[in-house]
């Protein structure tokens, strides 16, 4: 008999049907965390990466810390953070799954098709298989750096990559470049700008964000040239 298409190798169910002992659960509303309103919770939340990673590191998945996080881990320093994120391979979902379930980690699908979530310590965990509609690939996974979050050592994602994903993200409903701004300008001398350039060609949102870079001297303009600040300089 064929497989079900929904079914993975291990028969876990992936969108939809009855869940199989270790399956990612169909989706459903992620349940509000428990939190004082206002409270900041990132201590909690990084409390929550370093156990989701340290889960996924004794499981040998494959996998790399980004959003927030991963700019914490960086050096960039602590903002709010609001979620995790860690990055993992289409082929993965099954074995991602088992390994948190087996940990009593509660993981489902939620409507969108490009990741999963998790709820680990009451905090909202997404598993992402795709970064602004680029699948998460080996190679990127490769290119991880592997750095401490507080007292756990994890791969996270490569400055370049984790910024080019960020920049990649902005559309006409989601376009925050102070959040974004913080993060360039800390990690901007480990980053291949000709590189995010090159990703962000064509893109509005990450031609201007660039341009504001260029003129907040962040960066150099790409043609080499003075920025208008270092020409009106006597």
């Amino acid at each position: 008999m064929a497989p079900d298409p929904d079914t993975g190798a291990n028969g876990l169910v992936r969108d939809r049907g009855q869940p199989g002992p270790h399956a990612a659960e169909p989706a459903r509303p992620a349940p509000a965390p428990q939190e004082v309103p206002g409270a900041d919770c990132s201590q909690e939340i990084l409390e929550a990466a370093k156990q989701v990673a340290a889960l996924l590191k004794a499981g040998d998945c494959r996998f790399a810390l980004a959003g927030g996080v991963a700019a914490y881990a960086h050096g960039v320093p602590r903002r709010s953070l609001h979620d995790v994120d860690f990055c993992i391979l289409h082929e993965d979902v099954d074995d991602v799954c088992q390994v948190l379930a087996a940990a009593g980690i509660r993981v489902w699908t939620p409507p969108e098709d490009w990741l999963l979530k998790a709820d680990c310590r009451g905090q909202n965990v997404d598993l992402i298989m795709e970064l602004a509609d680029r699948p998460v690939t080996p190679g990127l996974l490769a290119r991880a750096e592997v750095r401490p979050v507080d007292s756990v050592r994890m791969p996270v994602l490569h400055p370049t990559d984790l910024v080019s994903g960020l920049l990649d993200a902005f559309s006409d409903h989601h376009c925050d470049f102070g959040a974004v701004l913080p993060i360039a300008r800390t990690l901007r001398e480990r980053i291949d700008w000709a590189e995010i350039r090159g990703r962000g060609k064509g893109k509005p949102m990450s031609e201007a964000f660039l341009f504001l870079l260029e003129r907040l001297d962040v960066i150099a303009p790409a043609d080499g040239s003075s920025s208008d600040a270092e020409e009106a300089s006597p």
